[in-house]
């Protein structure tokens, strides 16, 4: 089996109200708009939401993926996506919490996972075995990374008005 992993989590301080953090976290098609190397997401009548990400990795170049999820929980201080139960190759968590600091400040902890299983590398891309599963993974959340710092600032601009 070959399995890369990419993971980011981290707290972040917006100063918003509660209510309006929790809304942008919870409207998932923020993520497409403002996260680069989102292609696309959206949200189907059956409530899963499919996401198309492209990321570049050296050596192996870009690689174009999507992902199923659905709501696992959506409380007043936690919001969770978790992959479909009979997805089994290309798997994407994200969770945010929430918690109220003062009446205009909120703190959010973050996390995001992606993870790809293939039974060998050719599956996932043709150059993957030279690359070696540590250093794609390695990679990944260089990029994830990237991705969502991007994203939180782009949120902090578009809550904090």
């Amino acid at each position: 089996m070959f399995t890369i992993r990419a993971g980011f989590s981290d707290q972040i301080e917006l100063k918003a109200g509660l209510d309006s953090v929790r809304e942008f976290f919870s409207d998932i098609t923020n993520f497409g708009d403002l996260m680069p190397g989102v292609e696309q997401v959206h949200v189907d009548a059956k409530g899963v939401a499919h996401w198309k990400v492209q990321t570049e990795i050296p050596v192996v170049g870009k690689i174009l993926q999507k992902f199923a999820l659905e709501k696992a929980e959506d409380s007043e201080d936690r919001v969770e996506w978790l992959p479909l139960r009979n997805e089994a190759e290309n798997l994407l968590r994200y969770s945010a919490d929430f918690l109220a600091k003062a009446k205009d400040v909120t703190l959010v902890q973050f996390s995001q996972v992606v993870e790809m299983r293939r039974k060998s590398a050719r599956d996932l891309h043709m150059l993957a075995g030279m690359a070696g599963e540590t250093l794609i993974s390695n990679e990944m959340t260089k990029r994830v990374t990237e991705m969502i710092n991007i994203f939180i600032s782009r949120a902090k601009e578009r809550l904090e008005k």
